[in-house]
Order: C-alpha cells, then structure tokens, then sequence
C-alpha cells in the first residue's frame, strides 16, 4: 500500500488582510454566467480575473495609452486558479490583488477574488505575466517608471504580515 500522498495546503487568508489589498474589480453576477450546476461556470472566473489584470495595470500605470504610446503589451505564462467557494446569481464579488515578485520583464502576482454576500474567499489566481514588445512579439523590460511602479507597491506587500497561498512554483 502506498503511503498517503503530502497534501500542499494554502495558508489561511483572512478577508480582512485581503481587503487592505487593492481593489482591481468588482461585480454582481448575472445569470448567463451560472453553468448546470447553478453556480459561475469556471470560463467566468477567468473573465473577472482578466478584469482585475487590468485594474492592478492601471495601479502601476500599465493603462491602455502606456500600451499604445509604447508599442508594449503583456501575456499571460503561466496562471493557477483555486475555487474555495460556490459564487453565485447575483452575488457581489470584489478581487483584490498581491505583487509577489518581479523580474526586469515579468510579475507574479495573486488575485483574491471574495464573495462579498458571504463574505467568504472564493478563489484566487497566481499569475505569471511577461512585458511585450508588440513590435517584435517578444519579452521586453519593463520602463523604468513602470518598474518604480512596480517596486513600490511590491515593498507594501512584501511588508505585509501574511503569506499568500501560493499553488505553485512560480519565479518572475
């Protein structure tokens, strides 16, 4: 008989520590977003995610005209999602995010998605992005004000008291 496999268990977050983070997005969900479970069907959650990358780029001056004046974008490389909690019709959700790291091209970062109508984690997201040089396609450095950006608000977080439940082995 095998001997029981070690599970990795997140840390315990409390919504209080995640509601000091900043807020990227928020949402009531509709109906269309329900699956034949009756709950938020996982394609959503990737949606509502997306919405909150936007938001912690326009936290760190990545909005649309910085990606336009530069000819820069960003991709996704790497992303794990962890669903806690059911989210359902009508419920209010709001996703608060945490810089983790960074390299001269690349963030990891996590998205903490709460169910403001039990106020209860619902599910989180690391991510692992890169800077783009639509130009060319390829992974560029991030500006200089953009990495200043950056750097300030990952010394708020590295200050924090907790750790994030991190799912995996992600480096910038």
């Amino acid at each position: 008989m095998n001997a029981p496999r070690e599970v990795n268990r997140p840390a315990r977050v409390s919504i209080q520590d995640v509601q000091q983070l900043p807020l990227t997005h928020q949402a009531t969900i509709p109906e269309d977003y329900l699956d034949s479970m009756g709950h938020m069907n996982v394609m959503w959650y990737t949606h509502l995610f997306a919405h909150a990358m936007g938001g912690i780029f326009k936290w760190i001056g990545m909005n649309r005209d910085y990606f336009v004046d530069n000819q820069t974008g960003s991709f996704a490389l790497k992303q794990y999602v962890d669903y806690l909690i059911e989210v359902r019709f009508g419920e209010e959700i709001s996703i608060h995010t945490r810089l983790l790291g960074r390299s001269s091209k690349r963030i990891h970062l996590m998205h903490f998605m709460i169910n403001n109508s039990g106020e209860s984690l619902a599910s989180t997201s690391e991510v692992l992005l890169t800077h783009i040089d639509m130009r060319i396609r390829r992974s560029s450095p991030f500006s200089a004000e953009i990495a200043d950006s950056i750097d300030r608000l990952l010394a708020v977080h590295d200050a924090l008291h907790w750790s994030a439940p991190l799912a995996g082995p992600i480096k910038p």
